[in-house]
């Protein structure tokens, strides 16, 4: 067997696989033992069937299967050996039946195209902006607030305030708007609404200064746009009902339950920042204006990747492609591809391609190596920001690490963390090796740079 490459161009190839037939003969030998080993044909016991009639009968497609296996295994491995990086996968040149009535030897070309030479260059000449974003004594004490109503307590209100739950009994109105009697009506005794989570503000409107034993009417349907499952919560009913309840309804009051604010003390600092972290109330306000310059830093990075992005797509996007090898791979290997739209496809996977192969190319640079507890390091992170979102900041280490392992264990969820985990650790490497144009901006600011991206 004899396996050639002739490159036809920088990024395009053809790989030539020459067989004969003493490099498939063992092979069909081999694969036509094991058919009559396990075939069953009527009139023979089982390993017994005479070789003239196993090569009868299956000498063809055990001679095609040798032959394909062989030709694939040299082809994978004349690439892997040549260090051959190549887009997507061989092409056959031409595919059709073996003629092994009238052929002992056949020659095989597959198409490659082959990974375009990009020289990236990273460092201190190339400049990429960073936008900072300036953290306000407003944004702190605004973050700080969020605190205290979230570790505040739930107590007996006198009228409806903007973060209170009501409790009480729910009517169903008939259309003069007078409480339904009849056996179909809806009836809730002891409900409770959030007024302050109201997709429409005006039905939370209504409620607003209400006090105990104050009869509210409002329209339940508006309040969640219609969702059953929250209408079937809020009334007692099951959803396909309440997916056709959109009448008005009237609340008698009979609990309000507000939240008052936790006080600035050593608990609400220990319960944020974790123990002994802040011991006054300066020290506390600095801990949530860094938690809050920490999650910024994250939208901070995020620009910058997109700016890396563009600045490395525009210097380096103008590369040879293979064009014409990888349509015929794309039409080869996707059943929705075919002649007719596989140019608009190729258009349309083409940017996301280069930005691939220029990252690759940067991460080389960059020495870019993904070891385990990278991995556990990030999921452990993910753990953390999940649990915070339910106000829980002081998790113990080792419930991070049971969660992170869980995080790690799933399979589909696992090849996304580890782009993610390479990608943070590239732009880490690039943020290093080039210049950072570094420039303070208000939130404001910000926001209106991320939505030009």
């Amino acid at each position: 067997m004899n396996v050639t490459l002739d490159k036809t161009d920088n990024v395009s190839a053809v790989l030539n696989v020459s067989i004969e037939e003493n490099d498939y003969k063992p092979e069909v030998e081999k694969k036509l033992k094991e058919i009559a080993r396990n075939a069953n044909i009527p009139g023979f016991r089982k390993g017994h069937v005479p070789a003239g009639m196993i090569q009868k009968r299956f000498g063809k497609q055990a001679t095609s299967d040798a032959i394909n296996d062989i030709v694939y295994n040299a082809v994978v491995g004349y690439i892997r050996d040549n260090k051959l990086a190549v887009l997507g996968q061989p092409v056959p040149v031409d595919v059709k039946e073996l003629d092994l009535d009238n052929q002992k030897d056949f020659q095989f070309q597959y198409l490659l195209a082959l990974v375009p030479e990009i020289n990236v260059e990273l460092n201190k000449d190339v400049h990429i902006p960073y936008y900072k974003i300036n953290v306000t004594d407003e944004m702190v004490n605004e973050q700080s607030d969020k605190f205290r109503e979230r570790f505040g307590a739930q107590v007996p209100g006198e009228a409806v305030e903007p973060n209170a739950l009501v409790k009480g009994s729910i009517m169903e109105l008939d259309a003069e708007g007078n409480v339904k009697t009849d056996e179909d009506a809806i009836q809730m005794i002891n409900g409770i609404v959030a007024p302050m989570y109201f997709k429409d503000k005006a039905e939370a409107e209504k409620f607003a200064g209400k006090k105990i034993d104050d009869k509210v009417v409002f329209n339940p349907w508006k309040t969640c746009d219609g969702n059953p499952a929250e209408l079937s919560s809020m009334l007692g009913i099951d959803k396909e009902k309440a997916a056709d309840v959109k009448g008005d309804f009237e609340m008698a009051i009979s609990e309000i339950i507000v939240v008052r604010p936790a006080e600035l003390n050593q608990e609400l600092f220990d319960n944020v920042l974790g123990k002994d972290a802040a011991t006054d109330e300066s020290q506390y306000l600095a801990g949530v204006k860094t938690m809050i310059e920490r999650d910024l830093e994250q939208n901070s990075k995020y620009v910058f990747r997109a700016d890396v992005q563009k600045y490395m797509t525009e210097k380096y996007g103008n590369m040879e492609i293979s064009a014409e090898t990888l349509k015929k791979w794309l039409v080869a290997t996707n059943e929705g591809i075919n002649a007719e739209n596989v140019d608009t496809e190729f258009e349309k996977m083409l940017p996301s391609l280069k930005w691939q192969l220029i990252k690759e190319r940067m991460a080389e640079l960059c020495e870019i190596k993904i070891e385990e507890k990278d991995l556990t390091d990030f999921a452990k992170m993910i753990a953390r920001q999940q649990f915070a979102q339910y106000g829980m900041t002081n998790v113990p280490d080792d419930t991070l690490e049971e969660y992170a392992k869980r995080i790690l264990a799933d399979k589909n969820y696992r090849p996304r963390l580890i782009e993610e985990v390479g990608d943070s650790k590239l732009f880490n490497a690039v943020e290093a090796k080039v210049s950072l144009d570094e420039k303070a901006v208000s939130l404001d600011e910000f926001k209106e740079i991320a939505q030009n991206l």
